[in-house]
């Protein structure tokens, strides 16, 4: 990877292309991410960078990322994260990483945290089937259903899709594409949805996959 950049979604809106057509895209607030620590394979074994979004007060950061900060001559920040790039080599400390780094028609994965929806039945979570209404079945039409545990196991197998916490997961959503980038407001449009709510913290990189 040579290039990406961390943002976070604003939401959602669409853009009109010149033939008329309705395009649906993401608004995601990308940078600017100034790289406060540079790691090389001759100290710590890979290639990568660390850069930080979003300003934060200098008092509700700990000492470790105090010191950090200071070193790279940078103000204070809420979001630390590391980025393995290839090229590491080329960026130094306090370099900043704007949207710039894109271009309308890029392809693009995008990285994010889904929308937690708490305790919910295995027909939200697994895309399960409600049982009969008829024929004596019930009262409970959104049950578990048969769990497969007579005498023999006398236990349920693991990894039986059962209700549970859903969402709140790391997703990766690959080879969107950039609509339009807004430099001076450091804005990126990408075609579709990315994962999280709005708010939510996304890391944009070039596709894996294109």
């Amino acid at each position: 990877m040579k290039k990406a950049i961390i943002g976070k979604k604003l939401g959602m809106t669409q853009i009109f292309t010149p033939e008329g057509l309705v395009i649906p895209v993401t608004v995601v607030e990308a940078g600017p991410c100034p790289v406060i620590q540079v790691k090389g394979e001759e100290k710590e074994g890979y290639n990568a960078v660390v850069v930080a979004f979003e300003k934060q007060k200098a008092q509700r950061v700990n000492k470790a990322k105090a010191g950090a900060f200071k070193k790279a001559g940078t103000e204070t920040f809420r979001i630390v994260k590391e980025l393995r790039f290839d090229n590491a080599n080329e960026y130094q400390l306090g370099q900043v990483i704007s949207c710039d780094i894109f271009a309308e028609g890029d392809k693009v994965d995008v990285i994010g945290t889904t929308r937690g929806r708490g305790f919910t039945g295995v027909i939200q979570r697994w895309n399960q089937h409600r049982l009969k209404m008829t024929h004596g079945t019930g009262p409970v039409h959104r049950e578990v259903g048969s769990m497969s545990a007579n005498s023999t196991p006398s236990r349920v197998f693991k990894n039986k899709n059962m209700p549970g916490h859903y969402g709140v997961e790391r997703v990766t959503i690959q080879n969107l594409e950039i609509a339009k980038v807004d430099t001076q407001r450091n804005i990126l449009l990408v075609k579709g949805c990315v994962p999280g709510p709005k708010g939510s913290i996304v890391t944009v990189r070039e596709a894996k996959k294109a």
